[in-house]
Parts: structure tokens; C-alpha cells; sequence
């Protein structure tokens, strides 16, 4: 507490030099703009720049730590005139704190050697009232000076740092960031499982399959195990086709390798009731935004399909530099509800990259669902 003390005696000491320096410059700057009609405002806003660079130090070394950035030459201005009336109230607190403790001592030492000061003699009743008054000048002085330190900290912060508002938008723009990193985390994730899949578990199966099948071709007396081991080949053959299908769901290679209008067409392919794709893509989107809008598709036409008996599902893609918009509509009975589990969560994918998501489907359809991406 003492060192901390100490530190900002020190740092409200040198803010008296910096307020008086400030005074200088202003007076001086002032004179300059006048004699030059304002010609030489470049080289007086980049001095008021380098003094308020040199106070920011201070402020962060000896009264705690400082916005950060550089002061343009408006804000430089109003700061250093802010500065000189705390500056130079922070040299009289300690012109008078020195004067207080140059007084006493000179008042001690005058009672040593018989010579008091101003005639004040040493007396039982003098002795205590006069440094009980000086121990209270002196604890208000100390306070004065602690708190000059709160107001020029105060002062550094509010004339330099962020303007109102400006928090909050960096917060923001940290949270929208964030979110995004979380949805490509998520997408990297899957990335990393369907490879795993694919290249260790799905290879598995191929093998167990195989092996199987070679068994069944030899010759047997047995009927039972014959029986065994053809059951056992096709269910081998059933799992490699459901893992292949949760492998698909979790993430489709085919939108690493050809884009989104490849994924799409594999999904038209697998669906049980045909889906009409519409695409038109300026570009290939980025790899966050075309992996949510791939997610949307397949999900509502498999919702369309499971939960609204269509018939058929018409999907419409438009991708520019700006957005990329996906529209899929079915015939079915329609009735979905937006808070329901399955467009709950696609309508997080698409607010996690501040994009819009629609729902509309009336009691006996159609069933329309539309999301709208930034590209940007």
C-alpha cells in the first residue's frame, strides 16, 4: 500500500511538471496559429500528439494502466487543456506539502537551538497543537494528492480513450468472432470425424465383409455355421451402409471436393422423392457460409420428407459477392413450427454467421424455408 502510495505521489508530481508543460505549449501553439494564420497547424497538432504520447506514459507507469492508441490532434488538444488546471493543482499540492514539512522541521530544529520560530516558544500546550495540526494538513495534503492521481487517471480515460459506445461495439464485434470460430470449430470438428470414419472404422467393415464373403465360398458340411456365416456377411453389409450414411450426415466429402452444388446433387440423389435444384453461384462461398447452407438443405429436405409426406422439393440457391440465399419449398402438409428441434438448430447455424432464417409453412402446406448468408 505504502510503495503503491509512493507511485502515485510520484506520478501526480510529474503531472504537475506535464501541466505546466501543457500550459506552455498552449500559450506558445496559440501565438504560432495566430503569427501563421493557422499554416503551421500540421507541425503544433503533431507536437500536442508527442506531449500527450509522453503523459500517457506516465499515466500508465505511476497511476496504473492506460487506454492504448494514439491521440489525433483534436483530442490531444482538449486533453492537454484538461491537463493544466489538474497539472498545476497537482504542483500546489505538493508546493504545499514540501512547505509544510520544510516548516515543521524548521520549527524542531529552531526549539532545539533556542531560536524558535516566529517566537513560538516549546511550551506543553504549543508543542502537541501545532504537530497535531501539521499531522492533519499533512493527511488532507497526502489525501489530495491521492485523489488528483483517481482525477488525472480519470482524465487520461475519459479524453483518450474509446469514445461512448465504442466498448460495446468491440464487444460485439468479439462476440460475433467468437461465435463464428465456435460454428467453424464445430464444422472442423466433423471434417475430422467423417475422416476417421472413413478411413478407420468404414475400412474395417470392408475387411470384416470381405472376409466373410471369402468363408462363405468355402466348401462346408456344416448348414449351421453356413447359416452363421451368411448372416453374419449381411450384417456386416448393413452396418457398412448406415455407417456410410451417419458418416454422410455428420459431413458430406463430396463439399470438400466439388463445392456445394456437388453436395447438393448427392443429396437430391439420396432422397426417396425427387428434389429439383436451382443453383447459381457468382463464386464459391467460404467455406463457413457454404457449410451452413449445405446443413439448411439437406436438414429441411429431410425434414420434408420424414415429417411432411411431400412429394417433391424444390430447392433454390443464389450466391454473390454480398450473400448467398437458399430457398426450400415442398408440397406437403405443411404445419412446421420454427421453434421446433430440428429448425431451432438450423436457424442457430444461420444466426451464429448474422444471417436471417424464415419459416413459413400454413396448415396444409406449402412449406417454405429460406436463409439468407453474408458473404462479407
Amino acid at each position: 500500500m505504502l510503495r503503491r502510495g509512493l507511485r502515485i505521489g510520484a506520478g501526480v508530481a510529474l503531472g504537475g511538471v506535464t501541466g505546466g508543460a501543457a500550459l506552455g505549449y498552449l500559450v506558445v501553439a496559440g501565438v504560432a496559429l495566430v503569427v501563421t494564420g493557422g499554416r503551421a497547424r500540421h507541425r503544433v497538432g503533431a507536437l500536442a500528439v508527442r506531449l500527450v504520447a509522453l503523459d500517457r506514459r506516465r499515466v500508465h507507469r505511476y497511476l496504473g494502466p492506460s487506454v492504448a492508441g494514439e491521440a489525433e490532434a483534436g483530442r490531444a488538444f482538449r486533453y492537454l487543456l484538461a491537463r493544466v488546471p489538474v497539472g498545476l493543482f497537482s504542483g500546489l499540492l505538493w508546493v504545499l506539502l514540501a512547505w509544510g514539512a520544510v516548516t515543521v522541521l524548521a520549527m524542531i530544529g529552531g526549539w532545539f537551538i533556542g531560536r524558535p520560530l516566529d517566537g513560538i516558544e516549546a511550551t506543553p500546550v504549543t508543542v502537541p497543537y501545532l504537530l497535531g495540526l501539521a499531522a492533519v494538513l499533512a493527511f488532507l495534503t497526502v489525501e489530495g494528492i491521492l485523489a488528483v492521481g483517481r482525477i488525472d487517471r480519470w482524465t487520461a480515460d475519459r479524453l483518450l480513450g474509446p469514445a461512448p459506445g465504442a466498448e460495446y461495439e468491440r464487444r460485439i464485434a468479439e462476440l460475433s468472432t467468437a461465435r463464428s470460430e465456435v460454428v467453424a470449430a464445430v464444422d472442423a470438428e466433423r471434417r475430422r470425424i467423417e475422416r476417421d470414419l472413413h478411413d478407420g472404422i468404414q475400412q474395417r467393415l470392408v475387411a470384416v465383409g470381405m472376409l466373410l464373403g471369402r468363408a462363405r465360398r468355402l466348401p462346408t458340411p456344416d448348414a449351421k455355421l453356413a447359416a452363421l456365416l451368411r448372416q453374419a456377411h449381411d450384417e456386416a453389409a448393413e452396418a457398412l451402409v448406415e455407417l456410410r450414411e451417419v458418416s454422410w450426415r455428420v459431413f458430406p466429402a463430396a463439399l470438400d471436393a466439388g463445392g456445394l452444388p456437388a453436395a447438393l446433387e448427392t443429396v437430391a440423389d439420396r432422397s426417396p422423392v425427387p428434389v429439383v435444384l436451382d443453383v447459381e453461384l457468382d463464386a464459391r462461398p467460404v467455406r463457413a457460409v457454404e457449410t451452413v447452407a449445405y446443413f439448411v438443405i439437406s436438414e429441411a429436405v429431410t425434414n420434408a420428407v420424414k415429417h411432411a409426406s411431400a412429394s417433391r422439393v424444390d430447392v433454390l440457391v443464389r450466391g454473390s459477392a454480398n450473400e448467398l440465399a437458399v430457398t426450400i419449398r415442398d408440397d406437403g402438409l405443411g404445419g412446421a413450427t420454427p421453434d421446433g428441434e430440428g429448425l431451432t438448430g438450423l436457424h442457430r447455424r444461420v444466426r451464429a454467421l448474422d444471417g436471417r432464417f424464415t419459416v413459413d409453412s400454413p396448415a396444409g402446406g406449402p412449406t417454405t424455408v429460406e436463409a439468407v448468408l453474408p458473404c462479407g
